[in-house]
């Protein structure tokens, strides 16, 4: 059954069906979410998300094009057309699927609270009454602080990104940051920049508004393009592609 779906997603590319012809795929990125995108020195924009973006192009044989964008409006200019999808570590969640679609699940991260080691702070509204919580404006994170822990005492503050956060957190002007897991202790923890802070109690779950795993966004109009990218992602696992990029960058099986 895969085998005949992958079929009808190529052969209706190879006819000219998908938007555009589907010579190339404008995939969005903010690129400040290591590993999963960044940008070097050089310019180059590097990641696994940004490998995973390549390779689907490559699977369907058409050239791929990275726009970057704040992710706060990234939404809002998939919706304006500037690009065809959002592959920036975006997570499912009900209220992001009232406005676009997504493609079948790229990974999963959990959410996880950091603070300084000795801190004592757990994430929960006792733990957390009257501290400051950092978050990266327009993500799930932010939208669950604002909804769960704000009525209740906690301060949010919001970040353009989260690289923009971490100076705050080491100097005191925050008590804590709710975060992508994999993205924090890569990017944070595991750096010189980290001075005695760590994960603090266990990850923070709510599918309504932390979501249900990471996915393209896309326009619910573009149904050709959303087939032809899950029938990329199918070929991908089945051919070894998506297991030698997860490699490249984990230690760890980040799908299941």
């Amino acid at each position: 059954m895969k085998k005949i779906i992958l079929a009808t997603v190529f052969a209706l590319a190879s006819t000219g069906a998908l938007a555009n012809d589907l010579s190339t795929i404008r995939f969005g990125v903010d690129p400040t979410f290591a590993p999963f995108e960044s940008k070097e020195p050089s310019g180059q924009l590097v990641g696994f998300d940004i490998d995973l973006g390549n390779a689907i192009c490559a699977q369907l044989k058409v050239k791929c094009v990275w726009v970057e964008v704040a992710f706060d409006s990234i939404i809002p200019a998939l919706k304006a057309k500037k690009f065809d999808g959002i592959l920036s570590a975006m997570t499912v969640n009900e209220k992001r699927k009232e406005n676009i679609a997504f493609s079948d699940r790229l990974y999963n991260s959990p959410n996880r609270l950091i603070a300084k080691a000795d801190s004592g702070l757990l994430p929960t509204v006792e733990s957390l009454k009257g501290k400051r919580v950092g978050v990266a404006q327009g993500s799930t994170q932010e939208a669950y602080v604002r909804s769960v822990w704000a009525p209740h005492g906690i301060t949010m503050v919001s970040y353009t990104n989260q690289d923009l956060l971490y100076p705050d957190l080491v100097s005191g002007r925050i008590d804590a940051t709710l975060t992508d897991a994999v993205v924090a202790d890569i990017g944070f923890l595991q750096t010189p920049q980290n001075t005695g802070f760590a994960f603090a109690g266990d990850t923070v779950q709510d599918e309504k508004l932390l979501g249900q795993g990471i996915a393209i966004g896309l326009r619910k109009d573009d149904q050709a393009l959303i087939k032809a990218i899950n029938g990329a992602l199918a070929e991908m696992h089945e051919n070894g592609t998506y297991e030698a990029l997860q490699k490249k960058y984990f230690t760890f099986d980040i799908y299941n």
